[in-house]
């Protein structure tokens, strides 16, 4: 049966037949809610900014409630932008990661994954450690946070965390971080990497001073029985800290790897009384300076000198050591690749014939090497 409404009222518009039009029907609707305004993040509880201060600027969701934060009002703070989200449960301030650099960036995602696990015990190791030391690692590796800890195992998104032993001397503070130390670090990465990356590195700390000959010996000997411990310790054996960039360590282990003499480094060339040079690499029985021409050398050229300035005075140079008798041979970055056989067989010529009888300058090699700054 059709419901009528028992309305007198004269119907409006055309109506079904039998039917009335009803009066509106009121029904009760919940009001829209009103939104709440955000809390004021320039004005974070005094136990929420500490964290932050702790951490890089980081909070998790457990810093949050013990400031009195709720999941609602950490939700409305990443709805509205004001945090971002880095990993589960660990948010940032909006507008902070655009400003760090890729060092720094590195850095707080170590932090966050090391949060997010609540791993008290991990330390940041490998190229995330190396990374973190200012080491040399190769551009296209990604960029994993690598962890170690003595009695886990375990491998997610953006992390990858190892078992093995920690001793103390293995591990260095570096607040809010604990890092494997630069000689543990170095041979970690050398047990996993190719040679002529693990010697670079090797060679870029000791020229800088973040670790020791003996250091190194003690790390590479420690680990000598685990997965690619031996590979290490080759890796130790051709390391020589006096080499002052990468492309003269890769020029070495392209010499040593065609069988020539292994060069002496950083010889002082010394004729008429006075300093004449200081040569990269040297053959002393055949008295051939070997030089590696960086692209570096001349594009961010040191001590205040222009390119053109640069360039004159390794012309001089040059000129200078051939005056004394001496043979020179450069070698680019260019030359390491498919022209090495090429260079290789001038070098070897000129090594295999014996330098001057009589000699006109002295060769005096440098105890270490000397960075280049400034």
């Amino acid at each position: 049966m059709r419901y009528r409404c028992p309305s007198r009222r004269r119907p409006r518009g055309r109506l079904h037949s039998g039917a009335v039009e009803c009066p509106a029907v009121h029904r009760w609707r919940q009001p829209t809610p009103r939104p709440q305004p955000l809390p004021d993040t320039a004005a974070v509880h005094p136990l929420l900014g500490a964290a932050a201060e702790r951490q890089l600027g980081l909070v998790t969701a457990a810093d949050a409630r013990r400031a009195g934060y709720g999941p609602p009002e950490v939700r409305r703070l990443c709805e509205s932008g004001s945090w971002v989200r880095v990993r589960r449960g660990v948010h940032l301030p909006a507008g902070e990661l655009d400003a760090l650099t890729p060092a720094a960036r590195h850095r707080l995602d170590c932090l966050a994954v090391l949060l997010e696990l609540g791993r008290t015990d991990a330390v940041v190791s490998h190229t995330s450690a190396a990374r973190l030391h200012g080491l040399p690692v190769r551009r296209d590796l990604d960029r994993t946070v690598r962890l170690t800890a003595p009695d886990a195992w375990r491998h997610g998104r953006g992390f990858r965390l190892n078992r093995a032993p920690l001793p103390q001397d293995d591990v260095l503070q570096v607040p809010p971080l604990r890092l494997t130390s630069p000689a543990r670090t170095l041979v970690d990465c050398a047990r996993e990497r190719e040679v002529e990356d693990s010697v670079v590195a090797m060679d870029a700390a000791l020229l800088a001073g973040r670790t020791t000959p003996a250091e190194l010996r003690t790390a590479a000997a420690a680990v000598r029985s685990w997965p690619g411990g031996i590979g290490a310790g080759r890796a130790l054996s051709l390391t020589d800290g006096r080499a002052e960039s990468p492309l003269e360590t890769r020029g070495r282990l392209r010499m040593v790897g065609a069988g020539l003499p292994a060069p002496e480094l950083q010889v002082e060339i010394r004729g008429g009384g006075r300093l004449v040079a200081v040569v990269d690499a040297w053959f002393d029985d055949a008295a051939v300076a070997v030089e590696f021409d960086g692209r570096v050398k001349y594009s961010d050229p040191w001590r205040s000198r222009s390119p053109e300035q640069v360039l004159w005075e390794e012309k001089r140079r040059e000129d200078e050591l051939r005056s004394l008798d001496i043979r020179v041979a450069r070698i680019a970055e260019a030359d390491l690749g498919p022209r090495w056989a090429r260079v290789e067989a001038r070098l070897r010529d000129l090594v295999a014939s014996p330098g001057p009888g009589a000699r006109r300058f002295t060769a005096t090699l440098r105890a270490q090497g000397r960075r280049r700054v400034g």
